[in-house]
């Protein structure tokens, strides 16, 4: 298939890559010349082609798949000038992975649709290890015919695939994800915390946790990273904030009381606050740790 892909960073780099690897021809759009880079060699045999707008991209196209930070990159993409509305061929499908509200996929589904433009909004989990290895789990809204037209791209690039619902219902589960993520990782950060600062091997905890009814995988990767103090970015701070301010909007709208991610939620605005927010989001551990005050144990004498 022609491809277009749009949003080449963290995630969407290594995404289109496994695309172009499984034989299908990518048409590329990027604000910066150097996020075309690694795509040099597949342009020298033809395996992709670099474009002047996302308009050209869309042309050329028959599924365009978007990566990018936020719903108004999205919607800027889609509907802006030279976008991709004003390019589309007939039949072209829009495939949005990022992470974005329910009510603004709905919204660019509504747009596009206008245009005769078929959209799935399809985020992702897994970070850019799943990227890589092309083990996402992929969480997809839209009409049942669209689906099954990308879901052979969705096979290249991940393992778990599901068609939640109609539209925005992909961000809806991604949504959730987000509120078990985050508060997970809090929790596993406040964990390790507590037994380092009462004397205990932070990294025994962890062993003994794992084989009770406290694993999870959040515990035994992201547990592993931070005794590791391994705060290479995977997935950064400042994504898990933005993510988990998205799931508080939405549950704004709905009048809903969800008090342990907006704990998290607090957590992760104060990890970017203080200088945090370009590291992995299990640097909240650092927060944690900053804001200790070891006290005299009262059985300590």
């Amino acid at each position: 298939m022609h491809i277009g892909f749009i949003g080449l960073g963290l995630m969407g780099r290594p995404m289109a890559l496994r695309l172009e690897r499984a034989g299908h021809t990518l048409h590329l759009w990027a604000r910066r010349q150097e996020s075309l880079a690694p795509f040099a060699d597949a342009q020298a045999t033809g395996r992709a082609r670099f474009h002047a707008t996302p308009a050209e991209v869309a042309r050329h196209a028959e599924v365009v798949i978007t990566m990018l930070a936020a719903a108004p990159d999205v919607e800027g993409i889609c509907f802006g000038a030279d976008g991709l509305a004003s390019g589309a061929a007939p039949g072209l499908v829009v495939v949005d992975m990022s992470t974005i509200g329910p009510q603004a996929a709905r919204q660019i589904g509504l747009g596009l649709a206008e245009h005769n433009i078929g959209f799935i909004d399809a985020p992702v989990s897994g970070g850019e290890v799943g990227a890589i290895n092309a083990t996402l789990s992929i969480m997809a809204g839209g009409t049942p015919g669209h689906f099954e037209k990308v879901r052979p791209l969705f096979e290249k690039m991940g393992q778990s695939i599901t068609l939640v619902g109609s539209c925005g219902a992909g961000q809806v589960a991604k949504a959730c994800n987000q509120i078990l993520a985050g508060v997970t990782t809090l929790a596993v950060a406040e964990a390790l915390n507590l037994a380092r600062q009462s004397g205990v091997d932070p990294a025994r905890v962890r062993e003994a946790l794992l084989g009770g009814f406290a694993y999870s995988r959040i515990l035994e990767n992201h547990g592993r990273r931070m005794l590791e103090r391994d705060f290479k970015p995977g997935f950064k701070a400042w994504m898990q904030q933005k993510d988990l301010r998205l799931v508080m909007e939405e549950a704004h709208c709905l009048g809903l009381m969800l008090p342990a991610t907006a704990a998290a939620a607090q957590m992760f605005n104060a990890a970017v606050g203080h200088g945090l927010g370009a590291e992995d989001a299990i640097a909240v551990l650092k927060l944690l740790e900053g804001s200790a005050s070891p006290v005299q144990r009262k059985d300590a004498a």
